[in-house]
């Protein structure tokens, strides 16, 4: 997969985890009851206790992270925007982790919304992950030709003679 390709695809789910963020910040501040086909758990998900963090809602955290995580996708590329990238999903997934524990073994419920976007942070995890640790686009492996350093360490071999006992 292309380095355009793998940033295409963040963007997309990105994207997506931005409007599922959205949807669920707006229903937190309207207070009005989430659609849900599971019956009432995504309303008992989110009027619990769990649905804010120091007066904060959890909504809103997930969609200034999706914010912070799109801009990133934005901005000029470089080693260190991809690995801000990396961190930052990382951290987005690790937050996900915990809602998605506190739903199941806390609340008893589980929010669709909130699923979506556990998932959503799932699937960009190792896209990011490998965007990050694979060698940069026209990097050539070390020790390849063309790779830094190789004309020097092919010029040490050339010129390196063995000893020899007679002198």
């Amino acid at each position: 997969m292309s380095e355009r390709t793998l940033r295409s695809t963040l963007i997309v789910l990105c994207v997506l985890g931005l409007g599922v963020a959205s949807y669920v910040t707006y229903v937190h501040y309207a207070g009005i009851k989430p659609a849900c086909t599971l019956g009432e758990s995504c309303t008992k998900v989110q009027f619990s206790r769990y649905a804010e963090i120091a007066g904060v809602p959890v909504a809103l955290v997930g969609l200034i992270g999706y914010v912070v995580i799109f801009a990133t996708l934005l901005i000029p590329q470089s080693e260190n925007t991809r690995f801000a990238l990396a961190a930052l999903i990382l951290g987005g997934f690790g937050f996900s982790v915990y809602l998605t524990y506190r739903e199941v073994f806390s609340i008893h419920a589980i929010c669709e919304e909130c699923l979506s976007s556990a998932i959503i942070m799932t699937i960009m995890l190792p896209l990011a992950l490998w965007r990050f640790l694979r060698p940069a686009a026209g990097a050539a492996a070390p020790g390849a030709p063309g790779a830094p350093g190789a004309s020097a360490q092919s010029a040490a071999v050339e010129t390196a003679r063995p000893l020899s006992s007679a002198s």
